[in-house]
C-alpha cells in the first residue's frame, strides 16, 4: 500500500492521521500539599512514555510561574489559576497528549468547570484524590509549608487553615501512606489502560 504525502507539510498523509487519531486525556490528581500528587504523575508519566504515548505533567508550581504569576492565593485567584491549568489540559488532551495535573484545586467548583470544560468539547477526563490524611502530609512536609504554618510564619495552608473540599466521586481514590511510588503509580496506570488511556 502507497502512502500519499502532503507536500506543504512534508508529512506522509498517513503518518498525519496516525499522528492526530491518538486519544488524549487529562488526568487530574487532587490532593493536600504533600499527598503526592507530583510524585506519583511523574512516576505514571514515565511508564506511558514507555509505551509511546505523548505526555506532559503540568506541575502546579511551575504554572504559578510561567503562566499565573501574580495571582495570590485568594480563593477567586486560586478558581483562575486552576480554569487556566484546565484550559492548558483539555487543549493538550484534545490533541491527542495524556496531560497529568498535579494541582491541589481546593474547591469542588473549580474543578467542576474544568471537568465541564473537557466534556463540552468531548475530551477524556479523569479527577483522580490522592487521599493522603493531613497528618501524614505534614509529617512528609516536602516544601517545609507545615512547618512555617505551624511557626506562624505563613497563613492560608489548604486542609490546615484554608478549606480543602474533598472529591465526592473522583474517578479514583488513591492512597498512599505505607505504599511505594512503584505501587501507587502502577494502581493509577492500570486503572488508565482499563479505560483505554494508556
Amino acid at each position: 500500500m502507497t502512502t500519499a504525502h502532503n507536500p506543504a507539510t512534508g508529512v506522509a498523509a498517513g503518518a498525519a492521521g496516525a499522528a492526530t487519531c491518538e486519544r488524549g486525556a487529562t488526568v487530574w490528581l487532587t490532593g493536600l500539599p504533600s499527598a503526592g500528587k507530583t510524585t506519583v504523575a511523574r512516576a505514571v508519566a514515565e511508564r506511558l512514555r514507555v509505551t509511546g504515548r505523548r505526555v506532559e505533567v503540568l506541575d502546579g508550581d511551575e504554572i504559578r510561574e510561567f503562566l499565573s504569576r501574580g495571582l495570590g492565593f485568594s480563593r477567586e485567584d486560586r478558581h483562575t489559576n486552576v480554569q487556566r491549568i484546565g484550559f492548558v489540559a483539555e487543549l493538550l488532551a484534545r490533541n491527542g497528549v495524556t496531560a497529568l495535573v498535579p494541582v491541589i484545586a481546593p474547591y469542588a467548583d473549580s474543578r467542576d468547570a474544568v471537568r465541564e470544560r473537557h466534556e463540552a468539547n468531548g475530551t477524556a477526563y479523569v479527577e483522580v484524590h490522592v487521599a493522603t490524611p493531613v497528618e501524614v502530609c505534614s509529617v512528609r512536609d516536602v516544601k517545609g509549608l507545615y512547618a512555617k504554618q505551624a511557626a506562624g510564619e505563613i497563613s492560608g495552608l489548604t486542609g490546615v487553615d484554608d478549606p480543602y473540599e474533598v472529591p465526592t466521586t473522583p474517578e479514583l481514590r488513591i492512597r498512599t501512606q505505607g505504599r511505594s511510588v512503584a505501587d501507587t503509580a502502577a494502581e493509577l496506570h492500570t486503572f488508565l489502560s482499563e479505560r483505554g488511556l494508556s
